[in-house]
């Protein structure tokens, strides 16, 4: 009888010694930090881009005190654009390191300096110290070789010296090599970016790395009263090639770009169709880009006046919001490319690419 007590007082013992240690088990898990699914690390779940003044917010206005002409600094940021628009599940914070005419060497790791500014890409490191970072959208490689922005000039001084070839048909000759030339270095920029985030534990499921490209800002199908300084001064030939060439071509070879760096891709070449600058005539509201612009304030100041005409053809406020419908809606699916185009909504959703995958 003694023997049956004692063994039944040593299994109570046991139970209570398991029921103890189970108790202490599960309040040590309590108190241990669980790691949250996808990006790894503490903070904000965010979306950040990098780039050049498409997708930093040039020409939408309201910029930050610091990126407009502060100390030099001309990066034009602005709270409008298109990354502060995305809608997304779980993101909850939105970084802008983008700059206005960031060549892909300032958005790669190295010294290269954009308006006082270094790399982005080592700006990005910082970042993810404090953020978990879940998608980045890259917008960059027309101030390389193409020198877009370069073009428009250009093509804006061939419609006020009114003499000569049109600047497109000096041009068309070696575009396609310019664009050949642009795409190692763009490249190379994915691929920094990618290295910062393996470097801080990031696996590629844990982010995703879109290239957007660029839309074309005009268009030949502009009434012939704004083809001067009221909106755009260009000739109507070189309106046609900026539009069906050359923002054309320029996707092609980002895509190029996505497929070598396995990044994601959005084609803009088509997303400004009839929202061009100057399409709306007397009606500037339709329009997703602005027009020739000039900011009459900068120039009073030195400093400031070469600056003064920095906003024209860039994408406007509404630009950027239909951009960022788009994103937020291809972020949202498998699809490793897609277009922007316009639906019956008249808003811009993402449809199949079909732009070639080489630069002829």
């Amino acid at each position: 009888m003694a023997r049956s007590r004692w063994w039944l007082t040593g299994f109570a013992l046991a139970g209570v010694a398991l029921l103890v240690g189970v108790f202490v088990l599960i309040g040590r898990d309590s108190q241990q930090p669980v790691e949250p699914p996808g990006p790894p690390g503490r903070g904000p779940l965010t979306i950040v881009s990098l780039g050049d003044s498409t997708i930093s917010g040039e020409g939408a206005g309201e910029y930050t005190a610091d990126t407009d002409g502060r100390d030099g600094n001309w990066c034009h940021r602005s709270p409008l654009a298109l990354v502060h628009e995305v809608k997304a599940p779980g993101i909850v914070k939105s970084v802008n390191l983008a700059c206005s005419g960031a060549p892909a060497g300032q958005v790669a790791l190295g010294e290269v300096e954009q308006w006082t500014e270094p790399s982005q890409a080592q700006q990005l490191a910082q970042l993810v110290k404090t953020h978990r970072v879940a998608a980045v959208v890259v917008a960059v490689g027309a101030n390389d070789d193409p020198h877009f922005s370069r073009l428009i000039s250009e093509c804006f001084t061939s419609w006020f010296m009114d003499s000569g070839d049109p600047c497109s048909e000096q041009i068309t000759d070696d575009w396609a090599s310019r664009i050949e030339k642009m795409v190692p270095k763009v490249v190379d920029a994915l691929d920094d970016i990618r290295t910062v985030l393996r470097n801080a534990g990031y696996d590629r499921e844990d982010y995703e790395l879109v290239l957007q490209s660029y839309a074309s800002p005009i268009g030949p199908d502009i009434p012939e009263n704004l083809r001067n300084l009221n909106g755009c001064p260009f000739r109507t030939e070189d309106l046609r090639w900026v539009k069906e060439t050359g923002a054309a071509s320029l996707s092609a070879g980002l895509r190029d770009v996505a497929q070598r760096a396995g990044a994601r891709f959005l084609d803009l070449s088509r997303a400004g169709d009839g929202h061009e600058a100057c399409s709306g005539g007397a009606d500037a509201s339709t329009e997703w880009f602005t027009r020739f612009t000039v900011r009459w304030d900068d120039l009073t100041a030195v400093e400031r006046a070469t600056h003064a005409i920095q906003e024209s053809f860039h994408p406007n406020a509404a630009g950027h919001q239909q951009f960022a419908r788009c994103l937020s809606e291809f972020l949202a699916t498998n699809d490793q490319a897609a277009a922007c185009l316009k639906g019956e909504d008249g808003n811009l959703h993402p449809a199949p690419s079909l732009i070639p995958q080489t630069v002829g």
